[in-house]
This record gives structure tokens, sequence and C-alpha cells, in this order.
């Protein structure tokens, strides 16, 4: 029989509102900025016309992945069924979540990384690692390998969790996967081709919206 494809596009999510992004968030459902949203139609347009059609969709169940998703749809792709994937989630930095950027440093037991809130290895009380995330998100990724054999599979999803998509392909540490950037509304392709992984794209942007 031939090695099936099973192709994933993976999209962070649109741009959180400014209140929320002066704490650490993770897994709060905090809102997406509604004016740069409103402002970004035609990126949104451009990113659905990179998109297979048709396609599975998947969220997360955290309501900024389902607006990312809905305002895709409004800017012109078919809209589809959406599946929420609680695996797929982002980073819970547990009893740290809610901390003002300014004193999040003082609570840390480890040296945050350059690129992330805390080191890959910090896991917090009530929380993940995100060396926990890369190990969830990898067994997540080949479940619905096996689940979407030889399919397009959207994933409108988080940015540590694209990050430890690409680190499950690569075999990544967790040091190293924190150090790429992955933008609001980007887009990441990996595919597995039978049990083989690699990465097609990563970080792709729209013009008009910023990379990191």
């Amino acid at each position: 029989m031939p090695v099936e494809t099973t192709r994933f596009w993976l999209i962070r999510h649109a741009l959180v509102d400014p209140e929320a992004r002066k704490f650490l968030y993770g897994t709060q459902d905090v809102g997406i900025c509604e004016d740069t949203m409103a402002a970004q139609t035609d990126a949104y347009a451009a990113l659905g016309r990179r998109l297979p059609r048709p396609a599975v969709w998947l969220v997360t169940p955290l309501s900024r992945t389902l607006r990312t998703a809905q305002a895709i749809f409004a800017a012109g792709y078919p809209e589809a069924p959406l599946t929420v994937e609680p695996d797929l989630i982002e980073q819970s930095f547990g009893s740290l979540q809610g901390t003002p950027g300014a004193r999040l440093a003082e609570r840390l037991r480890l040296p945050a990384h350059d690129f992330w809130p805390t080191s890959h290895a910090e896991r917090p009380e009530d929380g993940e690692s995100f060396d926990d995330v890369i190990l969830r998100v990898g067994s997540a990724m080949e479940r619905l390998s096996d689940t979407y054999e030889g399919e397009d599979v959207v994933v409108v999803c988080h940015g540590g969790v694209i990050r430890a998509a690409v680190a499950h392909v690569l075999q990544l540490g967790g040091e190293q996967a924190l150090r790429l950037t992955v933008g609001n509304i980007s887009l990441t392709r990996i595919e597995r081709r039978g049990a083989s992984w690699r990465v097609v794209s990563a970080n792709e942007t729209v013009e008009g919206v910023p990379a990191f």
C-alpha cells in the first residue's frame, strides 16, 4: 500500500487584548484584541488563501483560537466544522498564571528563558514545564496523525504548542525549541509520512503582521 502523508497547518491565534498581555495568562481564557483583528481583515483573507480546501479544522478549548478561526472564515475561507482538541492547549503555568510581568521573575525557581516567560524546565505548582508540553503535544500529534491519516488538518492553537510540535518533529530539547519565533496568525506546516516527520515551513507571516 502507498505511504500516506498527513499534513498539518498550524496557525497561532490572534493577538490577545492589551490588558491580558500585562500578565502571564497561559491557559486562562483571555480575549483577543478586537481592534487589531478588525484592522487585519486583509491578512486573514491572505492566510485563508494559503490553506487547503477541504480540510479538517481543530481549535483548542480557549476562545482566542475559536475567534481566530472565525476571523479566517469571515475573511473568505469556506466555513468548516470546528473540533476542540484539549491536548493542544497552551502551556499551563499553574500558580504563576495571573502574575504581572513585572513581578514574575521574583516567583521563579529558575532563570527565565531569553524568549519565554519561564525556563523550559520550570514546573510551577499545579502547572507544567515546557518540556512537559513537548511530550503532551508530541503524543497528541502522533494520535491525530493516525486519526486523520492522509488528510489536511488545520490547527488553530498557541505559540508554545507550535514550538512544541516542531520540537517533536525535529527532536529538539525545550531550551532550543523556545528559540523559535512564532508570530500571531503565522502559519507553520509539518507533515508525517508513514512514521517519519518533517517541517515544511515555519512562521510564515502575512505582510503587515509582526513576526514576533
